[in-house]
């Protein structure tokens, strides 16, 4: 077993959000693994680290069990309970014990700048997945948060729901968040061909008005 295996979730993406615990383990941490991105992130928190750049879940997995000796830390982006790396660590080292160290999650930060909370919201995802968030809409007290990608884009999204006859939705947007250049949009789902444009990795939320 190693001496410590912990995940750390970097938050939104500006580290100004990142916690103090979080960055308290990558200082004192032996390897950190994570993708390229991440990595390039908190390159300015590292010393003499080893760094692991995952690309291949099975050639990470044997990596780290080669270095079961040392201190590892993950780092995932966002919050380290939704649609995180750590189902897959748990998965995979099944009798390892994680520290696991939470960021705030995208969503969590949107619904903040927007002065709501969410605690009537359905969470979902079509980011690299399939869900069929016009029922999971249909029965939910407040709406939906929604993941997406360029395929599941907001336009998509609203299409889908103004073909489904709902009309009763607010679409909000949050894009680069908590960036300088952070751009969050608001508009009810049948004033959506007036905000056709592309949108990178996003937040959405479905709000029933």
């Amino acid at each position: 077993m190693s001496k410590e295996i912990s995940v750390v979730g970097l938050g939104p993406g500006n580290l100004d959000y990142m916690t103090k615990a979080g960055i308290d383990k990558i200082k004192n941490s032996e390897v950190v693994i994570g993708g390229e991105r991440q990595l390039e992130e908190i390159d300015f928190f590292l010393n003499n680290q080893y760094i692991y750049i995952m690309k291949k879940l099975d050639e990470m997995k044997e990596f780290v069990l080669r270095n079961l000796d040392k201190n590892i830390v993950f780092i995932v982006s966002g919050d380290t309970g939704y649609y995180s790396l750590l189902t897959y660590l748990k998965k995979s080292f099944p009798e390892q014990k994680f520290n696991v160290i939470p960021g705030i999650s995208s969503f969590q930060y949107l619904f903040s700048k927007i002065e709501m909370t969410w605690e009537h919201y359905q969470l979902c995802s079509v980011h690299g997945r399939e869900n069929d968030y016009v029922e999971i809409f249909k029965n939910s007290k407040s709406g939906v948060v929604l993941l997406t990608d360029e395929k599941n884009n907001p336009i998509e999204v609203s299409k889908t729901l103004v073909k489904n006859n709902i009309l009763n939705a607010e679409i909000i947007i949050g894009e680069r968040l908590s960036y300088k250049d952070e751009v969050i949009t608001r508009f009810l789902v049948c004033d959506y061909k007036k905000y056709n444009k592309k949108y990178e990795m996003n937040v959405t939320i479905i709000r029933k008005v």
